[in-house]
């Protein structure tokens, strides 16, 4: 499916689609700065605040961290390359209203050249002592948006009933023949954020 929106271009208005993406469908990117916004709305009496937090893993053709510091997430707020920033963390889940909760600034020409893929995950502070996942939490998605214009390129809303999973991999940006393409992903885990740090990292993780 697809939402039409308007682009003028040389004072001409054309009708632009902006991608509605289902799960494990892949797309040709086509720009180079972008934004990454990730939304949701954690369901309300579940006696706790929802912390979900939104990271970004940045690896090689080995499929492993080109650094920690590629590793961006609420203390790592940018990669070394200055390719990719993070606006910061939303707590409570409650700052977007309808809007990203969180976002993750993207300039694809600034990425370091041993980076073959970024991977958006997302994952629940906390989970066990306040006993709460993915089930409890509605209208998920991922978007990419063009940052030259503030249009919508493409969006995946995550429809499966994730009753256990608190970590969801929700999509990746992937360079394949030097170009730069977006996969909607949607794969659950029963992790928190040291686990995706632990599966990508290639040195000795001391706890």
């Amino acid at each position: 499916m697809e939402n039409c929106q308007i682009k003028t271009i040389l004072g001409i208005q054309y009708r632009t689609m902006a991608i509605n993406l289902q799960k494990g469908q892949r797309i040709d990117i086509g720009l180079t700065k972008m934004m990454i916004g990730l939304g949701w709305d954690p369901n309300e009496g579940t006696g706790y605040d929802f912390d979900l937090d939104a990271s970004a893993i940045m690896i090689d053709h080995q499929r492993k961290l080109v650094s920690e510091d590629y590793f961006v997430f609420y203390n790592n707020l940018s990669s070394p390359d200055g390719a990719l920033v993070h606006t910061g963390d939303d707590p409570s889940g409650k700052n977007s209203d309808g809007d990203d909760d969180e976002a993750i600034m993207i300039d694809l020409e600034k990425v370091d050249q041993r980076v073959e893929e970024i991977l958006f995950v997302v994952t629940i502070e906390d989970f066990e002592r306040r006993r709460q996942n993915f089930g409890q939490v509605r209208n998920s998605y991922i978007r990419i948006v063009d940052q030259n214009n503030n249009q919508e390129i493409a969006k995946y809303e995550l429809d499966e009933d994730f009753s256990i999973e608190t970590g969801i991999e929700f999509g990746r940006l992937y360079k394949k023949n030097g170009n730069w393409k977006f996969e909607a992903s949607g794969i659950g885990y029963r992790a928190d954020l040291g686990f995706f740090l632990e599966k990508y990292y290639k040195g000795e993780i001391i706890k």
